[in-house]
């Protein structure tokens, strides 16, 4: 297989605040150009797009293209199971939204102490290996966000793993509470393949500060989103990365990058440690749009939506009295009032333990709403 995998977590939508409004006719043209280059592997699960996705997937390639022209891969939600009774019923609906008789990749999802309950109270890899026995599985493996002795000691327990999917790219390599490369080693030690989600943050390395941008181009000429995709390339054991291209545009630039794709060299290997410090200079807070805090919000907060507006403020640097883009883009958003504000949290802390980057979202929050919700863009001067 070439090594991009298409990630169907972030697909095209007609209102970007409905997970549920895929634009079908672009995911399809997508499926096809890919299938047409070559690349064969498909990355979905039962809750992306509010459980939207893998119908999605259906209809792109399963209803148009011969079973062995692609491999497909899903999950099991076990932060949705409370008891093992229900596993064979979701597993059944995966294979019907799909309309495959197998699935190619199957992963227990997410497995960190968010889910802890859930494997207290089941045994998803043993109802995994069995699936794989019954052929209904070719192969079994397990996604986290885990830190690496957490991981290793779920690789200890279940050593019928096949492969392992994990949290990578250039910027979280050396960070502490991701664990990038730690895990990654943990996954070498015992000779787990590894898939790659998040190989651009969330799309956050498409788009870093200009000072790193032009020390990658000024080097070479190529894009932050190929000296990212070149990182992960240079890691022996990894064999896929998964790329959540959100539009046709942006998967075809992928899929010309993957075409004639080559390690790094030392050089570029120190280029990218400055361009690290300089994002990380930057970098505001460490979102990267997963949407898993959402549905435990009680006051219906977009709170990756802010974060991210929050952050592409504070890289651009402009100082807290400068009237900019996106704070005009905040201002927008309130009046909507569709969704809560970052004033409206009430810190009641149930998104955290749902975060896979260990955000304390409330805390991050109030800085949100420190730096919008202000006079400068029309909000009452609130004091506490």
């Amino acid at each position: 297989m070439k090594r991009l995998g298409f990630g169907m977590m972030r697909l095209p939508k007609l209102d970007k605040d409905d997970e549920t409004s895929i634009i079908q006719e672009e995911v399809d043209k997508m499926a096809d150009l890919f299938l047409e280059k070559g690349f064969t592997y498909f990355d979905t699960a039962y809750v992306y797009h509010d459980g939207k996705s893998e119908g999605a997937f259906k209809k792109a390639v399963t209803d148009k293209y011969p079973r062995e022209d692609y491999q497909i891969a899903d999950k099991l939600p076990i932060f949705a199971i409370k008891k093992a009774e229900e596993m064979e019923p979701i597993f059944q609906e995966e294979l019907e939204r799909l309309g495959v008789d197998y699935i190619d990749y199957f992963l227990i999802h997410n497995v960190s102490g968010f889910s802890d309950h859930a494997l207290k109270n089941t045994d998803p890899f043993k109802f995994g290996v069995e699936k794989k026995a019954e052929g209904k599985v070719k192969h079994i493996g397990f996604s986290s966000h885990a830190d690496a002795k957490y991981i290793e000691d779920v690789i200890k327990k279940h050593p019928d793993m096949d492969f392992i999917q994990l949290q990578i790219n250039y910027l979280d390599w050396e960070n502490d509470a991701i664990q990038s490369k730690e895990c990654y080693e943990v996954a070498c030690k015992y000779n787990l393949p590894v898939i790659v989600m998040e190989p651009l943050k969330g799309g956050f390395l498409a788009n870093v500060p200009e000072e790193a941008e032009k020390l990658m181009r000024d080097y070479n000429g190529q894009s932050p989103v190929e000296w990212a995709f070149r990182f992960l390339i240079s890691l022996d054991n990894v064999m896929m990365v998964l790329s959540g291209a959100s539009s046709y545009e942006q998967l075809k630039e992928n899929i010309e990058i993957f075409e004639d794709i080559q390690p790094l060299n030392d050089e570029e290997f120190e280029i990218l440690r400055k361009v690290r410090e300089i994002i990380n200079a930057n970098i505001a807070i460490d979102c990267t749009g997963c949407n898993y805090c959402l549905s435990s919000c009680p006051q219906n907060i977009l709170i990756p939506k802010l974060f991210n507006m929050y952050n592409e403020d504070m890289i651009q640097d402009l100082g807290p009295t400068a009237f900019t883009a996106v704070g005009n883009a905040y201002v927008n958003y309130a009046k909507e009032a569709k969704h809560g504000l970052a004033s409206d949290c009430i810190d009641c802390g149930a998104c955290i333990p749902k975060c896979p980057q260990h955000i304390n979202i409330p805390e991050e929050l109030v800085k949100v709403k420190d730096h919008f919700e202000t006079p400068l863009y029309g909000f009452e001067d609130k004091k506490e």
